[in-house]
């Protein structure tokens, strides 16, 4: 059984000619480098272990031709998939196919990363020297005085040097085989299968990270025959991408590696969730604030806890059985900087995590009430600390008004940090959102480390809810 389907069924339904050949052009270097790939899968024997990995780029079809494991992965993004699989199933041989265009302009911080993190992942890079599907747009390794859709004139000293990245991989400390091929003759192409045969051995054997640069002809874009491209490649590429060998050292050390265990009860425990069963409290969805989907927006200074209330509002959420979400922002400073999160709690399912004009406002201080305020929509409720804001901006006039002096409240108690629990007080005796029990539930969850502090977190809480009561608008 080989590696290279025999009939490709997913081109053009495997019909006609089109069922024996590939997509690329005529002349174009993908099609050696895929035969390359799958005489050397073939003749290491590791078909049943090999994931293919294809991003954006001419190569965004290679499942159509490789019987192993593919994945499709974003423009750039296939080393970060790559180590992805590896990670989760160690014994899998992990091949991220990809090009210029891709690799070494948008994919480059993914590239970059992975090969000085030198997990044995192995690299196939399809130098053309353009962009080729999109269009033939100028790339990071296209040549200076190089004609191309973006560069009609010729690639000149404004827009920089060709980029070389087999020496760019080669100068760093973690790949232990980085090489140079080309495909223009026989004799380089014998050097490109062994190299590519190569990269894969070194990753049978788990030494480590190996990265091979195919200089690749792509007639189309250069106007030329296959021939010509081919002389192309041999005369005007090498002078600028120099063949051979650029890095081949021993490894420091073999990887080992676990095999991670999928089992969902420690799954759940890495997030700091349970399998048990969670009681529940309400009745049904709180459809009184929306049918459907209600929006919170929660924003204060870093260190007001508006992301752990945000969380435990969250968690309270799918307790009772409902989808909700959580997106955090930051500011510049953890203490200090400006601080909020969005929260989405919907009866079936969120379908935006985002809140621009949220429900209900949690405002811990002056900046978020005066930024977010204004954006609460038509009956909605902003429930906002007394002890710091003085003052309210124009607001829809149907928007509810609610002021807890929860740090105040905080510091009565002896623990600032539970000023946002005393939100959470607040916000269930104002909008009834959830019953008292379920945040309470919640609330005890994530204490579970820390139980012998749910007395004062119940407190602050009931506090709140106090306080919520006897509140008046500013």
């Amino acid at each position: 059984m080989s590696a290279f389907y025999n009939t490709f069924e997913r081109h053009s339904h495997g019909e006609g000619l089109k069922g024996h050949s590939t997509h690329y052009c005529p002349g174009c270097g993908h099609g050696l480098a895929h035969k390359f790939l799958a005489e050397s899968i073939d003749e290491l024997g590791i078909q049943d272990r090999t994931i293919a990995i294809s991003p954006v780029g001419c190569s965004v079809f290679l499942y159509y031709y490789m019987d192993v494991g593919n994945s499709q992965a974003a423009h750039g993004r296939a080393p970060a998939v790559a180590i992805g699989h590896k990670m989760a199933n160690p014994n899998s041989i992990v091949v991220s196919y990809q090009g210029d265009g891709d690799l070494a302009s948008i994919g480059l911080a993914e590239i970059i990363s992975a090969a000085q993190m030198g997990l044995p992942i192995s690299v196939i890079f399809v130098n053309n020297a353009i962009y080729g599907m999109t269009g033939g747009q100028m790339a990071p390794t296209t040549l200076k005085g190089m004609k191309t859709m973006t560069s009609p004139y010729g690639r000149n000293e404004n827009m920089g040097s060709p980029l070389k990245m087999a020496e760019l991989i080669a100068q760093m400390d973690s790949p232990i085989y980085v090489e140079r091929v080309a495909l223009f003759d026989s004799k380089q192409r014998i050097r490109a299968k062994k190299a590519i045969k190569k990269a894969l051995q070194i990753q049978v054997e788990n030494k480590g990270f190996s990265f091979v640069e195919v200089l690749a002809e792509c007639p189309t874009h250069l106007h030329l025959s296959p021939t010509e491209a081919q002389d192309w490649v041999k005369n005007s590429m090498l002078p600028v991408f120099p063949l051979g060998v650029k890095k081949d050292v021993e490894p420091t050390h073999i990887f080992s590696f676990e095999k991670p265990s999928f089992e969902s009860g420690k799954l759940l425990a890495l997030i700091g969730a349970t399998a048990e069963d969670v009681p529940k409290f309400a009745n049904s969805f709180p459809k009184h604030i929306d049918p459907l989907d209600i929006s919170l927006k929660l924003a204060g200074s870093g260190g007001d806890g508006a992301q752990t209330a945000a969380l435990l509002i969250t968690r309270t959420a799918i307790n009772e059985g409902f989808d909700s979400t959580h997106i955090p922002s930051y500011g510049p400073e953890s203490r200090g900087g400006t601080s909020y999160a969005d929260v989405h709690i919907a009866e079936m399912e969120v379908l935006s995590p985002s809140a621009p004009d949220p429900h209900i406002l949690i405002a811990f201080n002056q900046p978020s009430m005066d930024k977010f305020a204004p954006k609460v929509r038509e009956n909605g409720i902003i429930i906002g600390d007394s002890t710091v804001i003085h003052s309210m901006p124009a607001i829809d006039p149907t928007v509810k008004v609610v002021m807890v002096p929860m740090s105040a409240i905080a510091t009565e108690l002896g623990k600032i940090m539970v000023k946002n629990v005393v939100a959470l007080g607040a916000l269930q005796a104002a909008t009834g959102l959830f019953p008292e029990q379920s945040f309470l539930t919640a609330i005890q969850q994530g204490l579970k480390d820390k139980k012998e502090l749910f007395p004062l977190n119940v407190e602050a809480f009931h506090r709140g809810m106090e306080a919520a009561l006897k509140s008046e608008k500013i």
